[in-house]
């Protein structure tokens, strides 16, 4: 029986029941329901005497809003990714597998702001000093004027913050802060939902912008409920397959900026590298380009990025034909595998299907369908495409090759690195590269096959 005041919390999505079950009525999620006390119904808010006397006071939306102003770290990606520096005030959350490099790339921003005058204090709830500042004599920026501490009483953090003034703070992580006020243990669902707000109130009084590191789920979501994205500005997402030197952050949520941008870095001994042209990174251009691989031009956020998609086709040596894919989506290669076999007459029922993007990067932009079946159909024609052809393309279910956006920034990013020509929607202008125009599948396979470049 539960206690007076208890209820049961949802460590996954933070759902309230008023007594146990084995499984979340709200996700689905077993054995996640755990006991807190709560001092007040959910929801309730004390009477306030200033609140019913002073009402709302409305503006119009044409009224001139100056742009808020920005903090430059100095590091130039990370900048970049939340919408050319950190608006002073503001709260981001920054989530990434244990390992992928969340604390070292917040003590280079940290150290990088510092040295252009920034007012920064590193708060780890997770290492000591000495393990801290040992990571920074290894990156080279013992030098940089940031405050460090250690401390996971939330109390205690935010007095300190009060009578002290900085520009930038990192808690690492927020999963380790803990409030007196809550029973509950650290890294709960109510006690990281009650440090976050409290951290993010005081962001917006005291105007310190505040980078709360964030555990990621073996789902791969960031650890607690969907409640602490909402409640911040920013939410970045640092991402990085295993055995890959690469890591990409990405802006999952931005308030101040947009979405879509990405930073590439790459690790090394003395920390992370900012990657300044991807495609030269994610690209091979050594030797003649093998059957089965295509270079796709897309776009992630502002900057085209030219990447490689590897495809085999073999022989199937059980009754059901495998499709394995990394780096793009599983339903859309069942797409185009279906496009390819009813619209082109390429039979590949009865054969195993490998697809992988490579470079570790993830793709997921419509324009790579042609890309994926370019390098479907040259491996399973056992013809290659030209080295120096690009190839970029949505794909209807009509077998129609559909224009994307920003097709110029494309075929730019592409001459810039050599290639001369491209494979794409019809009508293409192409400035000085040869375009192969198709406006249906079966025409770009017939081209690839037949090999007439």
């Amino acid at each position: 029986m539960a206690r007076d005041g208890a209820v049961y919390v949802c460590q996954s999505c933070g759902a309230t029941q008023t007594k146990w079950a084995g499984q979340c009525p709200a996700c689905g999620a077993w054995n996640t329901l755990v006991e807190e006390l709560q001092s007040r119904p959910p929801g309730a808010l004390a009477p306030s005497k200033a609140s019913r006397t002073r009402g709302l006071i409305y503006t119009g939306l044409d009224e001139s809003t100056p742009s808020p102003p920005r903090i430059i770290t100095g590091v130039d990606e990370f900048d970049r990714v939340c919408g050319g520096g950190v608006v002073p005030g503001s709260a981001i959350l920054l989530g990434g597998d244990p390992g992928v490099g969340k604390s070292t790339l917040l003590m280079q921003v940290m150290a990088s702001a510092a040295r252009r005058g920034a007012s920064c204090a590193y708060i780890s709830g997770e290492e000591a000093i000495a393990q801290v500042r040992s990571r920074a004599q290894r990156m080279g920026l013992a030098d940089a004027p940031v405050r460090l501490a250690t401390e996971t009483s939330l109390r205690d953090i935010l007095d300190s913050l009060k009578r002290e003034k900085f520009d930038l703070v990192v808690i690492d992580s927020i999963q380790t802060m803990w409030s007196d006020v809550h029973e509950a243990a650290p890294g709960s669902v109510t006690q990281v939902r009650a440090a976050t707000g409290e951290l993010v109130r005081l962001a917006k009084k005291q105007g310190v912008a505040v980078v709360l590191v964030g555990h990621v789920t073996k789902e791969g979501t960031i650890a607690g409920p969907r409640v602490i994205e909402h409640m911040v500005d920013a939410v970045l997402a640092f991402e990085g397959e295993r055995g890959y030197p690469f890591r990409i952050l990405r802006a999952v949520k931005n308030r101040f900026g947009a979405t879509d941008e990405i930073g590439v870095f790459e690790m090394g001994d003395a920390g992370l590298g900012e990657v300044k042209n991807p495609s030269a990174l994610f690209l091979d251009t050594s030797g003649e380009r093998a059957a089965g691989a295509a270079v796709f031009a897309g776009i992630e956020g502002s900057r085209p990025v030219l990447v490689e998609f590897q495809a085999l086709v073999a022989p199937s040596a059980y009754g059901t034909p495998r499709r394995a894919v990394v780096g793009w989506d599983s339903g859309r290669l069942a797409m185009v595998l279906a496009v390819l076999e009813t619209r082109c007459g390429l039979s590949l029922g009865n054969r195993d299907v490998y697809l992988n993007v490579a470079g570790g990067l993830r793709v997921n932009e419509p324009a790579a369908d042609l890309a994926a079946a370019a390098a479907l159909a040259s491996s399973a024609l056992d013809a290659a495409l030209p080295q120096d052809c690009v190839v970029f393309g949505e794909i209807s279910l009509s077998g129609d090759i559909r224009p994307v956006s920003r097709m110029e920034s494309r075929l730019k990013e592409a001459a810039k690195l050599g290639f001369r020509r491209a494979l794409g929607p019809k009508d293409l202008d192409g400035g000085g590269m040869k375009i192969d125009g198709v406006s249906r599948l079966a025409d770009a396979i017939s081209k690839i096959g037949e090999s007439q470049w």
